[in-house]
């Protein structure tokens, strides 16, 4: 096989147990507890209706327009897997519609990230599987290839490795690499713990942040 024009088998992936860990987590948690240095961009947007979005990539590589490949990865999708697909931003056609939504979710997909369009838009608020893509167009995509599955890829400078767990909500999609799911898990329980607490004293009436002014100071700001 040839790189640009290959599939490959997924040779392992991240465990079900964090997957249903982190789902209770919030997505800029995570975020926060990976220095903020891995991000798919803010061009993804939530196509679905409501829910958050946990599993394993299932990668994809495309010309843009094009889903020969995203036809392939769901045949080959497992129950849990979500699909991530780099088809290089383009919305003038669309990647995939409700037809192909359907077959994934009945196929045990359990979301998509497309670096892409969608089209019927309407299904995907009613099947409410979770989806993220950057655009929506009518214009329906090409079917010619080449491509790659089970590849590494990249949206938005953030590297997804096959078998990766998989975040997103309202905020966006993050991905956590397989080899750092219990450290990044660890601090973002910490993270959450420390804002839930702050929202307490929030709702008390009790914070009182100051830290501020000494970093205003600090820095030679003309405080009253």
């Amino acid at each position: 096989m040839s790189i640009g024009f290959r599939v490959r088998n997924r040779e392992r992936a991240v465990d079900q147990e964090w997957v249903e860990k982190f789902r209770e987590l919030p997505v800029a948690n995570v975020s926060d507890s990976m220095y903020r240095m891995s991000a798919a961009g803010a061009q993804l947007r939530p196509m679905h209706r409501e829910g958050k979005l946990a599993g394993r990539a299932l990668t994809v590589k495309a010309p843009p327009g094009d889903n020969l490949m995203l036809h392939k990865a769901m045949d080959m999708a497992e129950q849990g897997d979500v699909i991530v697909m780099d088809a290089g931003g383009e919305v003038t056609h669309a990647l995939m519609g409700e037809m192909m939504l359907d077959y994934a979710r009945r196929r045990g997909v359990v979301g998509f990230v497309l670096n892409g369009a969608i089209r019927d838009a309407d299904a995907f608020l009613e099947m409410n599987v979770p989806s993220f893509a950057v655009g929506v167009t009518h214009r329906g995509p090409y079917k010619n290839g080449p491509g790659e599955v089970n590849c590494p890829i990249a949206i938005g400078g953030m590297v997804i490795m096959p078998g990766d767990l998989v975040l997103g909500d309202a905020d966006g999609v993050v991905v956590v690499p397989i080899d750092d799911v219990a450290d990044v898990y660890e601090k973002t329980v910490a993270k959450h713990a420390a804002e839930n607490k702050q929202m307490d004293a929030i709702k008390a009436g009790t914070h009182k942040p100051t830290w501020f002014n000494e970093t205003l100071a600090k820095m030679g700001c003309e405080l009253p």
